[in-house]
């Protein structure tokens, strides 16, 4: 899966520094995602506790080729919070969507497509959790964007295809692991400037 992930790098590259004739070009995005993690369960109950949709951020770069079909890769730095009745799940990663898009009326563009998506670090309530089951998912990009010459705004929804439990000992119970889902299901809204 890391290949596939290395994949994604090489084309954002390839299209920052594409001279064809159809090339946008590249630039910068930043801006917050409204975002919850997956479902919490712990050792002592089964039922899955729902988390707190928290305001997160994020950063990076995109490439750009094609003008009313165009393919868009990104290469961004995201960081989530969860609340849960028994702790806060903090997580950052690298999210690399692989985006088609076309535009449909004047600067209004929809888009989608896959997101790779590795895991850098995870905690909850300020204990690492080092044994998230796949570093490295897969999960699904959608929405919709407004672009003005250089100056672009969209707002997507994201969320992860398959389940990605990481489990850890549990502080108040010894011995007695609980489960979380780190899965991203999360509203995105960006604001991106083409160099």
């Amino acid at each position: 899966m890391r290949h596939v992930f290395l994949i994604a790098l090489f084309a954002l590259l390839l299209t920052t520094t594409s001279k064809a004739q159809t090339a946008t070009g590249f630039g910068f995005k930043a801006g917050l995602n409204y975002n919850a993690n997956g479902n919490y369960f712990d050792s002592v109950s089964e039922n899955a506790k729902h988390p707190d949709r928290n305001i997160g951020y994020h950063f990076g770069l995109f490439g750009k080729v094609g003008n009313k079909i165009y393919f868009k890769p990104e290469a961004v730095f995201t960081s989530t919070k969860s609340d849960y009745d028994d702790g806060t799940f903090k997580m950052q990663k690298i999210d690399v969507p692989m985006l088609i898009g076309a535009k449909v009326i004047g600067p209004l563009s929809v888009f989608g497509g896959p997101s790779f998506q590795f895991i850098l670090d995870s905690e909850f309530d300020n204990i690492s959790i080092n044994n998230i089951e796949n570093d490295f998912s897969v999960g699904l990009n959608f929405g919709i964007g407004l672009n003005l010459k250089k100056i672009g705004i969209d707002i997507r929804y994201e969320r992860g295809f398959n389940n990605n439990e990481a489990t850890f000992l549990n502080n108040n119970i010894n011995n007695i692991n609980d489960r979380l889902d780190t899965r991203p299901d999360q509203l995105i809204l960006s604001l991106s400037f083409i160099l």
